[in-house]
């Protein structure tokens, strides 16, 4: 199962250790051989099934990283090569790890207790207790701070109002990790993350119908009617303010910045088998000059984007990664990743917009990756301020 060396031209995954290789073949064997076969049943339906995430879970792909209990420990380019080989098959499966593992694991292992890491963590990371990450809003969303949620001081416990929007995973989680404004009696205190039972009154996520994209993954819209919350079920380690799911963000982005590049791999596959069999004029669609340099450029794009994706697991791990550099990479990714399913829809002509192929899913897929955990703008915005010193995001 492993890859094609076609992809690998500076033979980055020689880099790897054997648990890595491993990981890597086993997720690479379950996207081709439990994944893929259903792919466009679960694209038609607008969902996947549930019993699709204790095998994730199995899998070892949620919460990948994490030392924390149940956690499989492992080091961060493994969840970047786990993120890789998920969007291989689509980028609503590799959402649903990162919404699992990278944000609502995240955060409690970083955030929590002991005892919210030890009720919850082992079981999130076999996939039976299901999470999700309630930040963005209707009104709020590259600009968190502005949300209008807000969590209210009852005697020991909180009152939550408010509305999430875009917030994957939501109408299947047990666990909501939710920020919120808070006050103490009537005081502003700023933003804390509480993690929330679903099956608490109040709560109510209704699913994000007729998307183009990302159809395989659950969005939703999150309501919260005077949701109460229990004392224990605030985040301790939250300190006020947006630095705490900041921090669970670029845990995501990391993986975005490695997932993409799987979706790009699958449509480089997929134009270099056509291109191989196609015959048009009397030759091998392969043998054009034209169609050779557009292959040509695909590979260059997606090199660009390995080395990126290394150099970044390689700062990750030693503990040094700014926000400035993942943000660089993962708009340069998804970017990159976009250009080759584009490339290879256009040299799959018309036989390109049918299900058997997956080059047009990818590519509309990735219009979805480009816009959440922070888009192109606002991702450049942040390099501009680092670059100049001046803030110009107001």
């Amino acid at each position: 199962m492993s890859p094609d060396p076609r992809h690998d031209i500076y033979r980055f995954d020689e880099l790897l250790t054997q648990d890595e290789c491993e990981l890597r073949d086993r997720v690479r064997g379950w996207v081709d051989d439990a994944f893929l076969p259903r792919v466009n049943e679960f694209w038609s339906q607008g969902s996947m099934p549930g019993d699709l995430f204790p095998e994730l879970g199995r899998l070892g792909v949620l919460g990948t990283s994490l030392s924390a209990p149940g956690c499989p420990g492992r080091s961060a380019r493994a969840t970047g090569i786990a993120m890789r080989e998920l969007e291989r098959g689509d980028s609503g499966l590799r959402t649903f790890a990162s919404v699992q593992g990278s944000l609502a694991m995240k955060a409690i292992s970083l955030f929590g207790d002991d005892a919210q890491r030890t009720e919850c963590l082992p079981a999130m990371a076999r996939g039976e207790l299901l999470g999700c990450f309630g930040l963005s809003e209707p009104s709020a969303g590259s600009n968190p701070g502005g949300m209008d949620t807000t969590a209210r001081r009852d005697g020991d416990d909180w009152i939550i109002d408010g509305t999430k929007k875009w917030i994957g995973n939501a109408d299947i989680a047990h666990r909501a990790v939710i920020w919120a404004q808070t006050t103490d009696h009537g005081d502003p205190k700023g933003i804390r993350g509480f993690l929330v039972d679903t099956s608490a009154a109040g709560y109510h996520a209704i699913p994000m119908d007729n998307k183009y994209s990302l159809r395989c993954g659950r969005t939703c819209t999150i309501t919260l009617d005077a949701v109460r919350v229990p004392r224990d079920g605030l985040l301790p380690g939250s300190e006020i303010g947006l630095r705490a799911p900041l921090t669970c963000l670029d845990q995501a982005r990391f993986g975005i910045v490695w997932g993409v590049l799987g979706a790009a791999e699958a449509c480089l596959d997929e134009a270099l088998a056509y291109a191989g069999t196609r015959t048009a004029f009397d030759r091998q669609l392969a043998s054009y000059q034209l169609v050779q340099d557009k292959l040509a450029s695909m590979l260059t794009e997606l090199t660009r984007g390995q080395a990126l994706a290394a150099r970044l697991s390689e700062l990750f791990e030693a503990g040094e990664a700014t926000g400035e550099q993942i943000s660089l990479a993962k708009q340069a990714n998804v970017e990159t990743a976009q250009l080759v399913a584009r490339t290879a829809r256009e040299l799959l002509g018309g036989v390109g917009i049918l299900d058997e192929f997956a080059s047009m899913r990818h590519m509309i897929n990735l219009e979805s990756v480009a816009t959440y955990e922070g888009t192109r703008d606002i991702h450049r915005l942040a390099l501009g301020r680092w670059l100049t010193g001046i803030q110009a995001f107001r």
